[in-house]
Order: C-alpha cells, then structure tokens, then sequence
C-alpha cells in the first residue's frame, strides 16, 4: 500500500487541489509513490481545527500517514474589530493548538513526518480592494489583516517548531524576500496564484526530501512498464509484489 501525505489547514490547503495548486502539484510529484490527501477547510482558525483531529487523526488508526502538513494562522491572525474578529484567535492560544496538533499526531504515529507551514504575508492593498471588488463602498476603510500581524503569528510557528524538534516553512518571510511578492505571490492579498503555489509546493518537497520523504528515492508501487516483459509479464509482478 502506498504511504499516505495529508495536508491540513484552511483554505489555502483547501484551494491547493485547483489547477495549478501546490496540493495537485504534491499529488504529481509522489504520483504512483504516495497518495497526497488534501484537507482544507475555508475559513477554519486553529480553534475551530482541533474539533476535526480524532476524525480525520484517528488514534486508533492501523495506517496513520506517514506525513502531515499543518498550515493555519491566516484566519487566526484576523484582527479585532475588523470584518473578520470571528476568526480570531490570539497569538498565545493559537501556539498552543497548533502544539496539541503535532503532540495528538505524534501520538498517532511517533515516525509521523509533521511540518508546520506559516501563514503567508498579507498585501493590505490587495485586501482592501479586493474588500471593494466585493462589497463597494460599504467596504471597511482598513483590511481586516495587516502583515505586521500575520508576522506575528508566523515567529510563533516557527519557534513551536523548534521546541518540538520538528521541521517548518517560513513561507512569511520565504516569499518577502522576492520583489514584487504582493502580486506576484497573491491574488487577493491572501490566497495564493499559481507562482504563489510553486512556492509552497517548492518549500514542501524540499523539506520531505531533507527529512526522509524523497520522492525520487521512493519506488513505484506496482512495476514500471519498461521492466514488464511482454511474453512473460507475471514475472515483473512476481519480483515486484512479493
């Protein structure tokens, strides 16, 4: 059976499986190696994540995946007294759910490869038109994000990394260091263009293979055509399977 990748978080991972997306991406790279899952959910904070973890990261699980991505913080980072309060989740609340996160998937599988991700940088302008694109006039006058905030939110999810032993991506301040980054990278000042997936789909494989996830060094899971002899094609599936 093939490993399993899942990748967990808002709607960026939830957008990921669109055309050009970094999750599709992931599915072609570990094509015929691992099957990617993708589990976005729009609009989620971490608050609202840990009600979904025994569902999707059943501790009972005989074939937990071999890796998790875990990658919130936009939504937590929304501000008060903005659009967007709903979503808000402060700094040292959101740092500790995203702990429970890796602690409850570790304890799913102790080998489970776990790679928190940052929230990405926020372009205020591009929040803010795209707030008139939608809603005219009526259209708060300050965006309902700010990147200082999302910077914030970002150190603090790198530093849980480190205390944890685990492996991140500064995707906050991975994508500040291209010029032009705010539409180059957003197409709204907060979800990403397909440059802006590259990115994320880049940073992950990068980090799998650093760790022990390559998939250049994974095998397929059934032969390749080429080894398939054509008047004795068991023999393949013989070595192969067995």
């Amino acid at each position: 059976m093939r490993p399993q990748i899942v990748l967990f978080g808002d709607s960026i991972t939830e957008q990921s499986l669109r055309s050009g997306g970094w999750g599709s991406s992931l599915a072609n790279t570990y094509s015929r190696k691992a099957d990617v899952l993708v589990r976005g959910y729009g609009g989620y904070n971490t608050r609202w994540a840990l009600f979904l973890l025994t569902h999707i990261f059943p501790l009972d699980s005989t074939k937990p995946p071999a890796a998790t991505t875990i990658f919130f913080g936009a939504n937590d980072a929304a501000l008060l007294g903005r659009n967007s309060e709903r979503q808000h989740v402060p700094v040292e609340e959101y740092k500790e759910n995203l702990k429970k996160m890796v602690l409850h998937l570790k304890e799913c599988s102790p080998a489970m490869l776990v790679v928190l991700i940052t929230p990405p940088p926020v372009d205020e302008e591009g929040r803010k038109d795209y707030a008139k694109s939608l809603y005219g006039e009526k259209a708060m006058q300050f965006p309902e994000r700010t990147n200082e905030m999302a910077g914030v939110y970002a150190r603090q999810c790198v530093e849980l990394a480190k205390d944890l032993g685990i492996r991140s991506i500064d995707l906050w301040s991975k994508m500040q260091g291209t010029d032009g980054w705010q539409k180059k990278f957003l197409s709204d000042g907060l979800h990403l263009t397909s440059e802006g997936n590259a990115v994320v789909h880049e940073e992950v494989v990068r980090v799998f293979s650093e760790a022990w996830l390559s998939a250049a060094d994974m095998p397929y899971d059934f032969p390749h055509h080429s080894e398939i002899d054509g008047k004795n094609p068991e023999k393949a599936f013989l070595q192969k399977c067995l």
